[in-house]
């Protein structure tokens, strides 16, 4: 029989099968994880783009010379974000200040150009879930509640914090 034509014995392919297992057991573990890490990942982004949006609708306010509370910055978005009298984002719709959840979707909604779906409710079917106290909101990650992952905004001195473990 040519040797092109021999197949593997018994022992080499029992050796072939353990290979495969150890290099799959080690493996694993590593897949398993990326998951996480994703959603990690992902939240740290969302946080960061956030952050940096409300850094450049303060910039802008100033650059433009404003001062005092000021509805529909021009240059920003759809020249419709609200600042306060600090120039940080508050609504899209009129306000100055955070009144409620709907005034912190209104700022996710502005100023983010493509935003990730966000709700006031408990439902799951989106990215995130908002909530207020004063003049903070906190975006909660609905895509994987465990561990749970969110950063909040305070629009009374623009600082965005992060909670990603």
């Amino acid at each position: 029989m040519p040797p092109s034509a021999r197949g593997l014995t018994l022992v080499e392919l029992i050796t072939v099968i353990v290979l495969l297992a150890v290099l799959s057991a080690a493996a694993l573990p590593r897949f398993t994880r990326i998951d996480a890490q994703a959603h990690k990942s992902s939240v740290a982004a969302t946080a960061g783009s956030f952050r940096t949006a409300v850094i450049l609708v303060h910039a802008a306010y100033f650059a433009k010379g404003l001062t005092g509370a000021l509805d529909n910055l021009p240059g920003f978005g759809n020249n419709n974000v609200d600042v306060n009298t600090a120039g940080y984002p508050t609504d899209t719709a009129g306000s100055n200040t955070i009144t409620g959840t709907a005034t912190c979707v209104n700022v996710w909604n502005g100023i983010f150009q493509i935003a990730p779906s966000i709700t006031t409710g408990t439902s799951t079917a989106f990215d995130y879930r908002v909530t207020r106290a004063g003049q903070t909101c906190t975006y909660t990650y609905r895509r994987s509640t465990s561990p749970t992952r969110s950063f909040t905004y305070n629009a009374a001195n623009g600082v965005v914090t992060v909670i990603n473990p």
